[in-house]
């Protein structure tokens, strides 16, 4: 009986499916509804199982250099990943640029005319009394591109004092979204995914440095899993999800 069971245990075992990995993904903010869909799309077509951490790149590339347990990290700013990959946090090889998007000027009032950002005086006279929603000018991507677009279009000088900081663009996207600021700096995607804000301006893409989200693989937690997600997001239903958000394909 002893040898029965045991030959019933082993086969149990055997036939055992074989657990799929938790994946850990780094991704900033503004990827949110896009990455939402795609994640959930890899775990249907895998079985792996996705957990995304968003934040603003910043806050995520220090986590990482601290040892956060991140197996994936896309960022929204070429420079903190350079930062990573400089510190030997990335798997080599696994770089690459995946998608580029587009900044805005975003207003939650259905009926706003479109502002001028050519004419120095017409942002200052529609903002108000309110402020400028923005994503951290001096850390966060969005915030920094936002900042270089004001300066080179001679527009920071007026509204400095009025910019609103927030932590990562999505909660900028947010002070907007619920009238909370009148306009805010934030990417075409975040316009896409809130329908209380629309686009009263797009900024000149030669007024800021070109937007590009890299993707890569943290160094400490290279394997299978990682990989296939990395490939899952360079697939034809991966793009069609971003292009949908109004993300711009470079696809790594």
């Amino acid at each position: 009986m002893r040898t029965v069971a045991l030959l019933l245990a082993m086969l149990g075992l055997m036939a055992a499916p074989v657990r799929a990995d938790d994946l850990v993904v780094f991704a900033a903010a503004s990827l949110k509804t896009a990455l939402d869909e795609v994640a959930a799309g890899f775990t249907k077509a895998t079985g792996h199982r996705v957990a995304v951490s968003y934040a603003g790149s910043s806050q995520l590339a220090r986590q990482i250099s601290l040892g956060a347990p991140a197996d994936v990290f896309l960022s929204a700013n070429p420079g903190w990943m350079d930062v990573l990959e400089a510190d030997g946090h990335l798997v080599p090889g696994t770089r690459a640029d995946l998608l580029g998007s587009r900044l805005v000027l975003v207003s939650n009032d259905a009926a706003a005319e479109p502002v001028d950002l050519m004419d120095p005086a017409d942002l200052a006279a529609r903002l108000g009394t309110g402020h400028l929603a923005m994503a951290l000018i001096e850390a966060v991507p969005a915030g920094i591109y936002g900042r270089a677009a004001l300066v080179d279009l001679g527009l920071w000088a007026q509204v400095e004092a009025r910019v609103a900081q927030s932590d990562n663009v999505r909660a900028a996207l947010a002070l907007v979204a619920t009238g909370a600021a009148p306009l805010g700096v934030v990417y075409a995607t975040d316009a896409i995914a809130e329908p209380r804000v629309q686009v009263v301006a797009t900024f000149p893409a030669d007024s800021h440095p070109p937007i590009v989200y890299p993707v890569a693989v943290v160094e400490a937690r290279d394997g299978p899993g990682p990989r296939a997600f990395l490939d899952h997001l360079r697939t034809p239903a991966a793009r069609e999800v971003f292009e949908a958000q109004g993300f711009i394909w470079l696809g790594g």
